[in-house]
């Protein structure tokens, strides 16, 4: 997004998270009283990161004790017999610890590095864990869903591959590596040191020796249903989690199967509770209780051994984080679930990013974390809610608007953070033109501003460019509205795109749109002529610079213009950042295709992970939404490329002069040295950007 002196444009990115920020004024200078010497001259505004609106200080990967540590869609819990919880943050990609005392700290992996790699503590990585279990040696055992592997973490904090090959998807029984899961979700272990698996995406219950011999226990792999019988007679639908008794009964949370499940040591599988919706965790008691955690009704159930189900805490369908007593509490979509032997129950509150403990009495209290607050609330500052919001854009008067992504609005933050909904009804799908609240849309994930005040936005999963008028009123500009899209150029409903993500506009009045699935970026003149600008349309991305259709681009989702009309994109799958002439010529100005980092420097020398959005300023800067390390990157005109916001692979928010945290940055907007970013649930704004 480029914008100075009343010239702009927006952009937009992709996902989450972002930053905040507080004006400082620096204290006037000045010679002595009556001196005839040259006054000391003011020292610059001093750079401050702060919250501007909504709810900024969510997700993350900070540890620390109780609310000061941060999650990041926390999926599975597990606990030790000396009251410690383990904890598989999953977009995180680590493995956590929390004392219980209410102590986090993380004990494997490094948060926004993915990979699998065996080590110690941080060198080693993981790719999205979901389930966690310890057994009674103090070992920790992880569903490694992103690798297809299950991963065996000692109480020193070694990290081995247990079992299965990192990459390697299928449903092989054998020993260690000679095996293979598919995307395996909950592990369980039980007193002999065995390890049950929930693999989900072969609808099987695996086992695991402690010499790490896989056999499948039950159902039989590529056939989805919900037949009891016994081993391969067997069948389920999604399982997501498991557990054991003490009488070596093993029971499962088959998802969307709706019901939990129970296996026998002669694999006899039955039916053991129905009624649920969507159960993603399940966790037994000494005295044989079941607990279940109803993700889709937003509570924590509880089964007696003679499967009476009873809410246990929460009230189905009210979504929430309140801690309280029973009905009185609330959840976020929890995922694990886990006991320990005084009976207290801890669930992942994945989407709050919170880690909840419930007392036998049914007493909920937040454990560890801090609740990311979703809505679509308006008003001033943090009474405000978001949903992810995405692209940001700003206009002439310092007015922001936001991608509402998940709420399918469009808003607006006045220069004094008082929020209102533009165009679009909270949570209501549609693609449907109209004025205001009137008009539908469809996971809009960026925004652009013209001179003349219209927005324009990219709808994406409608495949359409929308445009506001400052009145509210909504049309679509090109593209017709449809779930395949297409790669037609043509005029306004004759051309199609596929998922775009961002816009950007110039001068002239043109836009630009960030084509992500056809990894292209489209051109569409004032008067909705659609070409393709540069990019050769394909589902399979390149990185080659070039001419138009010579050059190639893998998942470009960011755009932005400057004032010589050339065209820059967060160029994401690829890790780059390109720069296209206005005659078409695409090179990569910043990193280098395929190779993700963090690294400051140089043009081919630096390197990004994940980059959802650029933004440009007058003097020809760029600046980068950086968004799997959770920093904002500076590129000169020169190429040099430096970290101006947050801190590599740090992903959680504290205000206060720069670098500051922030969490994954998902858009940018420049305006009058102010940035504003896009993360978690709210917007953040950096004062005095450097």
């Amino acid at each position: 997004m480029w914008q100075e002196n009343g010239r702009r444009t927006g952009v937009s990115g992709r996902v989450r998270p972002v930053v905040a920020t507080a004006l400082l004024v620096a204290a006037c200078g000045g010679g002595g009283g009556g001196s005839s010497g040259s006054p000391t001259p003011m020292p610059p505004p001093t750079p401050m990161v702060a919250s501007f609106a909504g709810n900024v200080d969510g997700y993350g990967s900070l540890d620390g004790t109780g609310a000061v540590a941060r999650f990041n869609m926390p999926a599975g819990v597990a606990a030790d017999s000396a009251g410690n919880v383990y904890v598989a943050d999953q977009v995180n990609s680590t493995i956590r610890k929390i004392t219980p005392a209410g102590a986090v700290t993380t004990i494997a992996g490094t948060a926004g590095i993915t990979g699998h790699m065996d080590g110690t503590g941080a060198a080693a990585s993981f790719l999205s864990p979901r389930g966690v279990a310890a057994d009674s040696a103090g070992n920790v055992f992880v569903a490694d869903s992103g690798n297809d592997t299950i991963r065996k973490v000692t109480p020193t904090g070694v990290v081995t591959t247990f079992a299965g090959t990192a990459g390697v998807g299928g449903h092989a029984d054998g020993t260690g590596a000679a095996a293979s899961f598919l995307t395996p979700f909950g592990v369980a272990t039980d007193s002999a040191g065995n390890v049950f698996v929930a693999d989900s995406g072969n609808n099987t219950i695996r086992k695991i020796t402690p010499t790490a011999v896989v056999t499948t226990l039950a159902g039989t792999a590529g056939f989805a249903g919900g037949a009891d019988g016994t081993g391969t007679a067997a069948t389920f639908n999604n399982p997501s989690a498991v557990a054991t008794d003490s009488t070596g009964n093993v029971f499962v949370a088959d998802t969307s199967g709706n019901r939990i499940r129970k296996i026998t040591s002669a694999a006899v599988v039955t039916t053991f509770a129905n009624g649920f919706i969507q159960p993603n965790g399940v966790a037994t008691d000494g005295a044989g209780n079941v607990y279940v955690s109803d993700t889709d009704s937003a509570t924590i159930r509880k089964v007696t051994p003679a499967a009476v189900v009873t809410v246990f805490a929460g009230t189905p369908g009210v979504a929430g984080h309140s801690d309280g007593l029973g009905a009185a509490a609330s959840f976020y979509l929890p995922l694990g679930v886990a006991t320990d032997s005084s009976g207290n129950v801890f669930v992942a509150d994945g989407v709050a990013g919170t880690i909840r403990k419930i007392t036998p009495a049914a007493a909920v209290t937040t454990l560890a974390g801090t609740p990311n607050t979703f809505g679509g609330a308006d008003g001033a500052g943090a009474a405000a809610a978001f949903y992810f919001p995405a692209g940001l854009a700003a206009d002439s008067s310092g007015n922001v608007y936001v991608a509402d992504a998940a709420n399918q609005t469009i808003r607006k933050i006045t220069p004094a953070g008082a929020v209102s909904t533009l165009a679009g009804t909270t949570y209501a799908l549609g693609a449907h033109d109209g004025t205001g609240s009137a008009a539908r849309f469809y996971n809009p994930s960026g925004v652009a501003t013209d001179t003349a005040g219209d927005v324009y936005v990219a709808d994406t999963f409608n495949n359409t460019i929308r445009k506001i008028t400052p009145s509210g009123v909504v049309t679509t500009f090109a593209g017709t509205a449809g779930p395949l899209g297409g790669i037609a150029d043509g005029t306004g409903p004759a051309a199609s795109f596929r998922n775009p993500f961002s816009v950007a506009t110039d001068s002239a009045g043109n836009v630009y749109v960030a084509d992500t699935f056809n990894n292209t970026i489209r051109k569409i003149t004032p008067t909705a002529v659609v070409t393709t600008f540069a990019g050769n349309a394909s589902l399979v991305g390149g990185s080659a610079d070039g001419t138009a259709s010579a050059a190639t681009f893998n998942g470009p989702i960011g755009v932005a213009t400057d004032s010589a009309g050339n065209v820059y994109v967060a160029d994401y799958t690829n890790n780059t950042i390109r720069k296209i002439t206005p005659a078409a010529v695409v090179t990569t100005l910043a990193g280098t295709a395929g190779v993700a980092g963090s690294t400051d420097g140089t043009g081919a020398a630096a390197r990004f992970n994940g980059p959802t959005s650029v933004v440009t300023d007058g003097s020809g800067n760029i600046y980068v939404a950086d968004g799997l390390n959770s920093t904002v990157r500076k590129i000169t005109p020169g190429g040099s490329v430096t970290t101006v916001v947050g801190k590599a692979n740090v992903g959680s928010f504290a205000p206060g002069t720069l670098p500051g945290l922030i969490g994954p940055p998902s858009g940018l907007a420049l305006y009058k040295g102010n940035l504003y970013i896009a993360i978690n649930c709210g917007i953040a704004i950096v004062t005095n950007v450097p």
